[in-house]
């Protein structure tokens, strides 16, 4: 088994751009952008051909987010690898700037993240379907867990969003009058 942060891990899942869709609404144009596990730079690539001010990193090319001098930014947007997500989450309360991490629904669990969400705040931006990630063998797969943005410093409307791209509700929604 490779070491859990090396090229071709199952951590080694890659972010479509598209999976930025749901944040874009909230990222100041202003903000210089930090994505700290940018691993082939996905995210980094469509945020600065989008006309943000987005640098990469990742721990493959030297840079340890837990452990290094951050960059000047002003937020952090990133799909940390998920078998310490924990450590990426407590990283980005410390830091003390706007985060958004795309990671699992199943990073709401346990005692110790359940801790720091309820002491530093929470605001989650729910996808209408799983991504379909890059997989490290370089092809896509359907992904077999659900994803949302958890943010925080963000300023979203609700602490639980949901991303509609139409931005309209069904008729079928709109008659259960709930």
């Amino acid at each position: 088994m490779k070491p859990p942060l090396e090229a071709g891990h199952r951590n080694d899942f890659q972010t479509p751009p598209e999976a930025l869709l749901p944040l874009l609404p909230y990222i100041s144009k202003g903000w210089a952008i930090w994505e700290p596990a940018c691993g082939k730079g996905n995210l980094v690539n469509e945020l600065n051909k989008l006309g943000y001010q987005c640098i990469g990193s990742d721990i493959l090319t030297g840079c340890d987010f837990l452990k290094v001098e951050q960059p000047v930014y002003d937020c952090i947007i990133t799909n940390p690898p998920y078998s310490i997500k924990h450590k990426f989450i407590a990283r980005c309360y410390d830091l003390k700037k706007p985060f958004a991490l795309l990671m699992p629904l199943t990073a709401l669990e346990t005692e110790y993240r359940q801790s720091l969400f309820n002491c530093h705040g929470l605001q989650i931006i729910l996808m209408p379907k799983r991504i379909n990630f890059e997989t490290p063998s370089g092809q896509g797969s359907g992904s077999w867990f659900a994803t949302a943005w958890f943010t925080n410093w963000f300023k979203l409307p609700r602490d639980i969003n949901y991303y509609q791209p139409a931005k309209r509700c069904s008729q079928e929604v709109m008659e259960l009058n709930i």
